[in-house]
């Protein structure tokens, strides 16, 4: 009998009446010996659609694995070209609602990518890089130089262009002529004469180091010296480089910072289309310091595509290239065979995209990913997954069928770094807008066409992408929104990489590397959810409740 309000008798109600049971402690050989297969399914076996239809990334579930590590020790680090890695698989989307040069430069502090739009003229985008790139440096190797006859009215004029307010002053303005002076913020400040040369106010009480010193060292004279800036000079004193102490301070601050080995600086991403015009988009892009190059459109295996890739890598053999979008093996295999240094995978499946819908073309997005990823590995290309993703389990289902790294719009569209102003909706809530680039808004845009090309929808992004230049009826393939203030990424990133650290922990890989390599070896098992698996794992039979994400 069981133990009832106290009793103390021997034995309890069995599990089976007329069951024998196992001595407890040989619990491990008998899963050993008499299970071999483990719990669950394979990926094969899950993304089959044959049997189970195309997935999405609500269809199915991770299973747990053994927990024998702390989530801080999960490492992300993940490549996003076949030369270039991030120390986090986020990147933000190419759109004009969700990426210029703020976002960019802050994602790619918190160790992520963001890839500027081409929803506008190629001089803006290409300033928009150039911002990426002098955000943050190691030796600042081409500084901003002015001359003695420079105004304070000049030097405040260049703080607003540039964002900064230090500038080497140099006998003739130039880079390798005798340094005379620095100019700073605090000095101009509250300088009332703006036609003033800046030699009447700017320091000439300098501490200053010798070509050849390296970073470190020269990184220990800059925090003792406790001055803003550290310029390097040569025997004759004349300015080689120039060394920040606002980047000596984003190193401590954001110690993921994907930045390049050799110059410390953030590696910069931006988007261009397939146009004879986009060639010299390209060519301002490169000299502003592009590191990354998206192609970007909605279907990427044109011969459009293949000739622009076989371009780039002619011209600009530095530059990495990413094509896309592709959601089949056949896709992928003509953009490899191209030379594309990574692939973006989605179709279709975007927050703000109608694609599937309207065009009856596209693919579920959990199926795209481990067909595309699966056959892309073979030739060692990493792959972007790029839509459906509103959620962290989203993020790690999109890895663990392979991707490299995962694309985002809609859920970065809501943060203070995304373009636009916020606003309050009807329903009294803060809201920002939010539009896919298939969207008549975007497609429409005058200003966002502005180009070489007297029709501004020619030169237009949202067409572009979407092969629309040339027809008289623009036929969407996407919608105009808005989506909820979600705060600064600078909050919301890392609550990300915190969510997929716990999850990895859950499935028990201690880096992306080892998820994938767990998927492919069969040791990280899936289940399918039906549609009431899927009630059941959200928040059900409450009255209300108060969904808070992190704090």
């Amino acid at each position: 009998m069981p133990i009832l309000n106290g009793d103390s008798m021997a034995g309890s109600e069995p599990i089976l009446p007329k069951s024998k049971f196992m001595d407890f402690s040989q619990a491990l050989d008998v899963l050993k010996n008499e299970y071999p297969e483990r719990d669950g399914i394979d990926v094969k076996t899950l993304v089959d659609s044959q049997k189970n239809g195309g997935l999405t990334y609500n269809d199915f579930l991770i299973l747990p694995g053994y927990i024998g590590f702390p989530a801080s020790a999960v490492t992300l680090e993940t490549p996003v070209t076949k030369r270039i890695s991030l120390k986090s698989p986020f990147i933000s989307s190419p759109m004009d609602t969700v990426t210029e040069h703020n976002m960019a430069i802050h994602m790619a502090l918190l160790g992520g990518l963001g890839v500027v739009h081409h929803n506008c003229s190629a001089e803006e985008q290409a300033e928009m890089v150039r911002k990426v790139k002098r955000f943050e440096n190691g030796f600042i190797l081409d500084p901003i130089v002015i001359s003695p006859t420079t105004t304070v009215g000049e030097a405040k004029a260049l703080k607003e262009k540039w964002g900064f307010g230090g500038f080497p002053v140099t006998e003739d303005g130039k880079l390798r002529s005798k340094l005379v002076g620095i100019i700073t913020p605090r000095d101009i400040q509250f300088h009332s004469d703006l036609d003033d040369p800046v030699t009447a106010v700017m320091s000439t009480d300098l501490v200053t180091a010798r070509t050849g010193i390296d970073l470190l060292e020269a990184n220990s004279i800059l925090s003792k010296s406790k001055k803003g800036k550290l310029p390097i000079v040569d025997e004759q004193g004349n300015l080689v480089s120039l060394l920040s102490r606002s980047d000596l301070m984003k190193n401590l601050h954001y110690p993921l910072a994907s930045k390049l080995p050799h110059s410390k600086q953030l590696i910069s991403a931006a988007a261009i289309g397939t146009r004879p015009d986009d060639k010299i988009r390209l060519q301002k892009l490169v000299d502003a310091g592009l590191d990354i190059v998206i192609l970007d459109s909605s279907q990427g295996n044109s011969i459009f595509q293949i000739e622009m890739i076989k371009y780039i890598k002619e011209t600009h053999p530095a530059l990495d290239v990413i094509g896309g979008n592709v959601v089949t093996r056949e896709q992928a295999a003509a953009l490899i065979a191209a030379g594309v240094d990574g692939i973006r995978i989605g179709m279709g499946s975007g927050s703000a995209c109608i694609t599937q819908e309207v065009m009856a073309v596209g693919r579920p997005q959990a199926a795209s990913v481990f067909n595309v990823t699966s056959f892309a590995a073979r030739f060692g290309v990493p792959c972007i997954a790029d839509g459906g993703i509103q959620n962290v389990g989203h993020i790690v289902k999109g890895l663990a069928l392979g991707a490299s790294t995962v694309m985002m719009g809609g859920l970065l569209a809501g943060t203070t770094e995304s373009p636009g102003e916020y606003y309050v909706s009807h329903e009294g809530k803060l809201v920002k807008a939010y539009r896919g680039m298939g969207s008549i808004d975007a497609m429409e845009d005058k200003k966002a066409g502005a180009g070489t090309n007297k029709d501004a929808k020619a030169s237009n992004a949202g067409t572009a992408r979407y092969f629309s230049e040339g027809d008289r009826l623009l036929v969407a393939q996407g919608v105009s929104g808005s989506v909820l203030d979600r705060g600064s990424i600078t909050k919301f990133v890392p609550y990300l990489m915190a969510g997929v650290q716990h999850s990895l922990q859950d499935i028990g890989a201690k880096s992306l590397s080892e998820l994938r390599q767990g998927v492919v070896d069969g040791k990280v098992r899936f289940e399918l959810r039906t549609a009431s698996a899927q009630v059941e794992g959200n928040v059900h039979g409450l009255h209300s409740f108060d969904k808070k994400l992190y704090s």
